[in-house]
């Protein structure tokens, strides 16, 4: 490993970040920058479709920002909050599944606002090859989650883990993501950051297993565990187990606490959080985050996103008229990024339907889905939205889709594949 530049830890660095020390919960604040949209695995408990600001739990967010709107945004809550000691980010997606725009984020802030601590959230999976670029950017403070010490249970947890372009499941998948989250811990504590290891707590799966976590991550030199009650999430796999009690989380944190210093004042932060850890203002700022997202279209460019009928979030998979949400792509700094999810119209309502999404769409030029009825992609049209039928990996189709080039690579082989299965008689097609 070459040298690195590394700042030591201070005093301040050890006591100021909030999540890290409870006595100063009340008086510094942290803000959470959501530039990171994209993830690289799929949790058995997660599903981020849902954002209501009055809900508090890790995936959501209200907007998406790109670097430089992160920056501006940073400006405004420090304006309205300057009690904020910590710049973070953590989702809505990994951060290093978004290295690019992680690390120009983290490059503009600490350029900005050296004043601030900087602190970042990761499933640890793509974390290892930047180890030294986030040391050198100065970043002070890192969690790695880790809700398992074998990779049996780790591959009980999540449903896929994708690594590039291949996607592993069940033991694989376990093994693989373990593995990069203890390369993760060790390089991240061979460059003197201070680690918090975060463990979501799932009845049955992993709560045996608790302070086994605790141990390992010790004898790693890990600083902080953060044992996180299970927050059940309708449609999941995970969705049908019981969020751990009070007292439960108690006795669990009890048995890791005999390896490993516990948090036990935890708010399940959003990924847009703001504020004091008693005092949350995302609400109160989601209208200024919402107005920074907008903040770099292209001059004079009306339609500058493409959406994307997905199940899952990794491939375009999903008939246009089954979709109940469409993700929005956009263009920033010549890297896609995903801008926001926006619900589709209700089923029903024929020709009216495809109206009402021509207008939640009005600033794409294009949607990308797996198949699509005649009568839909013939209306969607006439108000300049075009079709495209298609089926592969989204991350494979954004340059194509957002930079004018050719989808021919990835257009659907399969006689009907286009939306023969209805004979659109209804206006409605599949949906």
């Amino acid at each position: 490993m070459r040298e690195l530049n590394i700042t030591p830890r201070t005093e301040r660095n050890r006591v100021m970040h909030p999540c890290f020390n409870k006595d100063v919960k009340g008086e510094c604040g942290r803000v959470h920058l959501p530039v990171a949209p994209r993830c690289n695995v799929l949790c058995n408990f997660c599903n981020r479709k849902f954002d209501c600001v009055n809900e508090s739990r890790p995936g959501v967010t209200s907007a998406v920002l790109g670097p430089a709107q992160a920056a501006r945004y940073m400006e405004q809550v420090l304006e309205k909050e300057p009690r904020i000691t910590v710049a973070g980010i953590a989702g809505p997606g990994d951060p290093f599944a978004n290295a690019a725009e992680t690390l120009e984020t983290m490059r503009l802030i600490r350029e900005r606002f050296p004043q601030l601590l900087f602190c970042v959230s990761t499933n640890g999976l793509a974390l290892p090859p930047y180890l030294d670029a986030v040391a050198e950017l100065g970043v002070t403070h890192m969690t790695v989650t880790v809700n398992a010490v074998d990779p049996a249970i780790a591959g009980a947890v999540y449903k896929w883990v994708r690594d590039g372009k291949v996607v592993y499941r069940g033991l694989e998948a376990g093994r693989l993501i373990l593995a990069r989250q203890m390369e993760s811990v060790r390089g991240l504590k061979a460059r003197g950051i201070t680690v918090k290891v975060n463990t979501i707590v799932l009845p049955g799966v992993n709560d045996h297993h608790v302070a086994e976590i605790a141990r390992v991550m010790a004898a790693e030199g890990v600083d902080l565990h953060n044992l996180i009650p299970l927050h059940p999430n309708p449609g999941t796999a995970f969705g049908h187990l019981p969020e751990p009690t009070a007292a439960e989380i108690r006795t669990l944190r009890k048995a890791a606490g005999e390896h490993l210093a516990q948090m036990t004042h935890c708010k399940r932060c959003r990924a847009d959080a703001v504020g004091l850890l008693d005092d949350d203002r995302s609400g109160e700022m989601a209208g200024c985050l919402s107005a920074c997202s907008r903040l770099e279209l292209p001059a004079g460019e009306t339609r500058p996103y493409v959406a994307v009928a997905t199940r899952e979030g990794m491939l375009v998979n999903q008939h246009l008229g089954e979709a109940r949400e469409f993700q929005v792509w956009g263009l920033r700094g010549g890297a896609p990024v995903l801008v926001e999810t926006r619900q589709a119209p209700p089923a029903g309502g024929g020709p009216r339907r495809w109206e009402a999404l021509a207008a939640t769409l009005r600033d794409c030029r294009a949607v990308l889905c797996a198949a699509a009825g005649p009568i839909p992609a013939q209306l969607l049209a006439e108000y300049g939205l075009t079709v495209e039928v298609c089926s592969g990996f989204i991350d494979d189709m954004l340059p194509a889709a957002l930079g004018g080039g050719s989808l021919a690579p990835f257009k659907a082989r399969r006689a009907g594949v286009g939306g023969g299965c209805c004979g659109g008689r209804s206006g409605e097609g599949c949906g």
